[in-house]
């Protein structure tokens, strides 16, 4: 009885592990209704939101307050929240804020008004300041990877959402997206030289809700001392 009992387990334990190998990545974007139509994401009830004490990027004149969430119930944030991170929601090095973040907000030292840098529903994953053009053209910028759009709609932004490019003032004045909707951000480079941010995205061209060898890349980059930043493609290949 005890090993029939047996085999039956392994069976089933078998085939868990074999559904689970034949399951396909979830897609980063889900083409229906209207693909391009921005969905509103449900607020989670369950998440409660805090704040990091703030950030000041050597030379600038602003605090950055990392804004994010932790898991809480009824009566506050749980007591069983991870203890390697407690309540700090970001992280911070080499000129760079990562996270999975709702936001940020934007003190200027001096003063006691504090403001986010955008009033949409964003995820931010880095925040990262361009100190070696400041150092050159005395411009001071930020740069951004984030989702901004609940591409897979499922009613969450998430890091299985497409990732998208933003630059602003390090003020988080004029917050603007850079990369075209519904194509996911590969990388993105500063060349000094040429005061120009240069950036790699793909494009979902077989509309399979995937990105993968048969897509099509883009490049292209945008100057950093324009007045309004626009991004110009260009073809390496």
């Amino acid at each position: 009885m005890k090993k029939y009992t047996f085999y039956i387990t392994l069976v089933f334990a078998l085939t868990v592990i074999s559904c689970k190998k034949e399951e396909a990545p979830k897609p980063k974007v889900i083409y229906q209704d209207n693909a391009k139509t921005k969905t509103q994401v449900p607020e989670d009830t369950t998440q409660i939101e805090i704040a990091d004490l703030p950030i000041n990027m050597d030379g600038t004149n602003y605090l950055i307050f990392p804004v994010g969430t932790v898991s809480g119930d009824k009566k506050g944030i749980k007591a069983s929240y991870d203890s390697n991170t407690g309540y700090t929601v970001s992280n911070y090095g080499e000129y760079q804020i990562t996270g999975y973040l709702k936001n940020l907000k934007f003190q200027e030292i001096g003063k006691d008004t504090i403001y986010a840098l955008s009033d949409n529903a964003i995820l931010i994953e880095t925040a990262t300041y361009l100190k070696s053009t400041a150092d050159k053209t005395k411009k001071q910028l930020m740069v951004y990877t984030l989702a901004d759009m609940d591409t897979n709609k499922d009613n969450k932004l998430d890091n299985s959402d497409i990732k998208s490019l933003y630059i602003s003032d390090v003020s988080g004045k004029n917050f603007t997206k850079i990369s075209v909707d519904f194509q996911e951000l590969i990388d993105w480079k500063v060349v000094d030289s040429r005061n120009r941010l240069y950036f790699r995205t793909v494009e979902d061209t077989n509309k399979n809700g995937a990105f993968d060898k048969e897509d099509r890349l883009h490049y292209f980059y945008i100057d950093l001392l324009a007045k309004e930043w626009k991004a110009e493609e260009y073809r390496p290949i």
